[in-house]
């Protein structure tokens, strides 16, 4: 092709195998945010009572549809590991690029540690139950990030292979409980009457502050696309996956909200550390107990392996193109893996997980996830400036553009202003975190990047260009 900027150079090197399908897509996207119903959303309920956590549940809904349609005309055309980070190094520019590597890899860590928290106290409260109080959580904690560490290591077929199947289980779970409840099978009537009795009990303000623990529904369905150099048709099997999982998880949090609400007080489901297996324990069956529990259990396990392969691959990228010392940018000779990243990010997700409280944790994640989703509105403008519907080849084009786009830079605003009226510190902490990490790629880092291999794709110059 004549009309080329630059095209992929012909190395030796190991890549990255394509084993994937549009049901692995599935299981990644679906199995990081699941755990997402089973806890951490009820937190909005807190914020701002029953009404407010459905408004969070609905509207943060709006907001993820909006990044599944933007991230898969994206990412079904710039089909590289590192998602959002190899769309902004060919669309933006590599201060972006590092910035959105970034952010990935902090979302997606602070989410691995949460898991692996919240792994420790389900296994102490069961204990609790079963007469053995004060279990000590820390093995359990270690333990889940090393298995998952190095299942990682092992290969991607088999990693979401295992996630495909206990997603599954998770979900099917969730419609269990419903279905069961529905039947009759609760010792406890569903009881909406704080609808009527305190329906906004913070006011119309409890319903901003309650969005910022209602994007935990759908939280890392964008990670779909950090294993696009591994499918075997990134055109068909992303975005599939994507809007697949999107609408799984919609059903799942309308679903998650009814049944805990019915069944829970709102005081006690605001501050509840398992929601979902605490409305099975009221229940009285013992057969949902048993379900809810491996449902918990499989939800957070799948989240935290999903969160090591997409954390892992944004870092891989980042050093296979010199934003990070190319050590990192290695391939198993054996596995075809990451192997470098996956097991240098351990450490750092143990720390976390060890040393850290759990909503810091998850409020870290969000913001970061947050600062993602705002680069998404300008990347989808950008891209749809310099490289038009008729000039290249997408595998989906999202409709209606640039109205998902406003939608989501709306919804962004919103939640960053949830977030700071319960977190300002710590959102604060982390813009500051990103601006000192922005300034040492500036003046120490980008002398080492190679700018000429930094286009990979085969497109027209841009228009303008």
């Amino acid at each position: 092709m004549a009309n080329v900027t630059a095209t992929a150079p012909a190395t030796e090197r190991l890549q990255l195998l394509r084993v994937l399908g549009p049901a692995h897509i599935w299981a990644l996207g679906v199995g990081i945010v699941l755990v997402g119903e089973y806890m951490g959303w009820n937190f909005s309920v807190g914020k701002g009572g029953m009404i407010a956590g459905l408004a969070a549940c609905w509207v943060a809904g709006l907001l993820y549809t909006c990044v599944a349609m933007i991230d898969s005309e994206v990412t079904s055309t710039i089909a590289a590991a590192g998602g959002q980070y190899a769309q902004a190094k060919h669309i933006v520019g590599p201060l972006m690029a590092f910035n959105v590597g970034l952010f990935l890899v902090m979302a997606y860590t602070m989410l691995e540690a949460a898991n692996a928290i919240t792994v420790g106290y389900l296994l102490d409260t069961v204990a609790g139950m079963m007469g053995h109080t004060g279990l000590n959580q820390k093995p359990f904690i270690i333990l889940s990030i090393m298995f998952l560490a190095w299942l990682n290591f092992r290969g991607v077929l088999a990693t979401l292979t295992f996630n495909l199947v206990i997603t599954a289980i998770a979900f099917l779970a969730i419609i269990a409980l419903f279905v069961s409840v529905q039947l009759g099978a609760s010792a406890v009537a569903m009881d909406f009457s704080a609808i009527t009795s305190a329906p906004l009990p913070y006011g119309w303000i409890g319903i901003v502050a309650a969005l910022h623990f209602g994007l935990w529904y759908y939280l890392g369905i964008e990670g779909t696309c950090q294993a696009a150099e591994e499918v075997r048709s990134p055109a068909r099997s992303l975005p599939y996956g994507t809007m697949a999982g999107i609408m799984t998880l919609l059903i799942a949090a309308t679903m998650t909200w009814y049944v805990c609400s019915g069944l829970l007080p709102w005081e006690y489901l605001g501050q509840a550390g398992t929601p979902l297996f605490d409305a099975a324990r009221v229940t009285g069956n013992v057969g949902l107990m048993v379900l809810l529990f491996v449902g918990t259990m499989f939800s957070t396990l799948a989240s935290a392996n999903g969160c090591i392969n997409d954390a892992s691959r944004a870092w891989f990228s980042m050093g296979r193109d010199r934003y990070l010392p190319s050590w990192f940018g290695a391939v198993h000779p054996v596995y075809r893996t990451p192997y470098r990243s996956i097991v240098f990010l351990v450490p750092i997700a143990l720390i976390f997980a060890l040393g850290a409280p759990l909503d810091q944790v998850v409020t870290f994640s969000i913001l970061s996830g947050l600062l993602g989703y705002t680069f998404m509105t300008f990347n989808m403008v950008m891209f749809r400036r310099k490289w038009p519907l008729e000039t290249i080849k997408r595998g989906y084009v999202h409709p209606l553009h640039p109205l998902p786009t406003i939608v989501l830079l709306t919804l962004c605003a919103a939640a960053y202003f949830a977030v700071f009226l319960g977190y300002g510190t710590q959102l604060s902490a982390m813009m500051c975190f990103y601006i000192v990490a922005s300034l040492w790629f500036h003046f120490r880092r980008y002398r080492f990047v190679r700018r000429g291999d930094q286009f990979t794709m085969p497109w027209p110059k841009p228009r303008g260009y």
